[in-house]
């Protein structure tokens, strides 16, 4: 194997953290920002890219690094190293509710697309790049842009999901329609495109979008049914009005003026 082959604990239900144990000398690469905690005997190293490769040259790095610019991402990531003698442990944590996914990629022919902030961490030596869309109408429609993440690799990785996860196997030519920002990631051989909601009913009063993304089999497809940008839009539509405190919060006041507001919450 050309990735360390690392063992992995998940814990909790709604937000979870996934324990990685490292042998001597392995290493996990992460997203910064996901760290949680290790033992002692871990080296914690900031790199350049995704340091999936030892033997890149200088120009070779410099464009894996700026391919994460893309997608949103830092140049750098934090790789993870038992140094010490006997097993260690390193922890990352989810970064809102929802699931934590443990993606093998040897059961996916060494490749899984993904959407472009679902990366958790990685066994040292997987490649985290991009995918670019081939399709124009997906590229402007797909929610996703025209890039995604590409996982590829012979080791474990291990993707983030809102809320809860839903796994679905396409037979050949079978179709699933799903809400663009759904989509967690899928395999290599699925088929991804964006189709038109139809009818004036459903594309003005509908409140759903315009555009669905139609996923044709064969492979495997992973959907979420909390997106972020879901979950952070509720938020938003809840908070208090001014960046204040609501002043008529328990008042007859101000319940009335939740009614006149469309919110019947007392």
């Amino acid at each position: 194997m050309l990735a360390h082959e690392i063992d992995y604990r998940i814990y909790g239900e709604e937000m979870q953290f996934v324990e990685i144990e490292l042998d001597p000398q392995e290493g996990v690469v992460a997203e910064s920002g996901s760290f949680m905690m290790m033992d002692d005997g871990i080296k914690m190293e900031t790199i350049f890219g995704d340091g999936s490769q030892k033997n890149k040259g200088f120009l070779d790095t410099i464009l894996g690094a700026g391919k994460r610019i893309l997608t949103g991402e830092s140049l750098f990531m934090i790789a993870f190293y038992n140094i010490g003698i006997g097993k260690r442990n390193v922890s990352f944590a989810s970064p809102y509710p929802g699931k934590i996914i443990p993606i093998d990629l040897t059961e996916f022919r060494g490749k899984f697309i993904c959407q472009k902030d679902a990366f958790l961490c990685a066994a040292k030596g997987v490649s985290i790049g991009i995918e670019f869309s081939k399709r124009l109408g997906r590229g402007l429609f797909g929610g996703e842009g025209f890039i995604m993440q590409k996982l590829e690799g012979d080791g474990m990785a291990f993707v983030h999901a809102g809320g809860t996860m839903a796994k679905k196997v396409l037979q050949a030519g079978e179709t699933l329609r799903v809400d663009t920002g759904c989509i967690i990631g899928f395999t290599q051989d699925i088929d991804y495109d964006i189709e038109f909601v139809g009818g004036l009913r459903n594309s003005i009063f509908g409140g759903e979008g315009l555009f669905f993304a139609k996923l044709q089999g064969p492979g495997t497809v992973f959907i979420q049914s909390l997106p972020f940008s879901r979950l952070s839009a509720r938020v938003l539509a809840s908070a208090p009005r001014g960046g204040g405190k609501d002043k008529g919060e328990g008042s007859i006041l101000g319940g009335l003026g939740n009614i006149l507001d469309g919110d019947n919450r007392f």
